[in-house]
């Protein structure tokens, strides 16, 4: 929305806007974007195949559902940054407490393991495709969600932007997980956290451009 557009908006005398109309955008953003990202995880990462077997591992559900978290805590933020006066309040510990959560989980770990086991613990098998996979499985979101804070009226783009990619990024984490064979807390500390950062400092950068009014 642009400035010209707010004041003709004003003069034109007030007008009540729908309910969760803030929320109701991000979550067709959300119904428009998760096909495509399932879509690359299945063309082109495929499901684990022991998938079923990893369902009884408790690790296996920690490295699911702390993105998850992470990503319905962005969802809060950014529907609260799209609404002018609106603080975001406490919704940013959705997305922190996870996060220190999971770095508490791999000082113990490294600290707990012999020297020569740290590195593997924190470099895993697939550490090289891990941080490029997530943001791009989360791509289809990011997109839809960008364009979805765009028809709000963020007065902080910046963070709006920021909020958004991290919504993406749980997402995106969140089905790569459904690939992904690590199960090591220092590699989900490094990189699955940095996979989800990639798409938080895109939207930071993004959304001053993009969502400004």
């Amino acid at each position: 929305m642009k400035t010209d557009d707010l004041v003709a908006m004003l003069a034109a005398g007030p007008t009540a806007a729908p309910r969760r109309a803030a929320a109701r955008r991000l979550e067709l953003a959300l119904l428009a974007g998760l096909p495509l990202s399932f879509a690359i995880l299945w063309a082109g990462y495929g499901i684990r195949p022991d998938l079923l077997q990893a369902m009884f591992w408790p690790m296996f559900w920690m490295k699911l559902l702390f993105p998850v978290t992470i990503a319905i805590a962005a969802f809060v933020m950014a529907q609260r940054l799209g609404r002018p006066g609106v603080r975001v309040r406490r919704s940013w510990l959705g997305v922190a407490v996870p996060v220190a959560m999971v770095w508490g989980m791999a000082g113990f770990a490294l600290f707990d393991a012999p020297p020569g086991e740290r590195m593997p613990l924190l470099m895993g098998q697939t550490w090289r495709t891990c941080l490029v996979s997530i943001g791009f499985i989360g791509l289809p979101v990011f997109v839809a969600a960008l364009f979805a804070m765009k028809g709000l009226a963020p007065t902080r783009p910046a963070l709006a932007g920021a909020a958004a990619g991290a919504f993406a990024g749980g997402v995106g984490a969140a089905i790569y997980a459904l690939h992904c064979p690590e199960l090591a807390a220092p590699f989900l500390a490094v990189w699955y956290i940095g996979g989800m950062a990639v798409p938080v400092a895109a939207g930071a950068l993004i959304g001053p451009r993009l969502l400004r009014w």
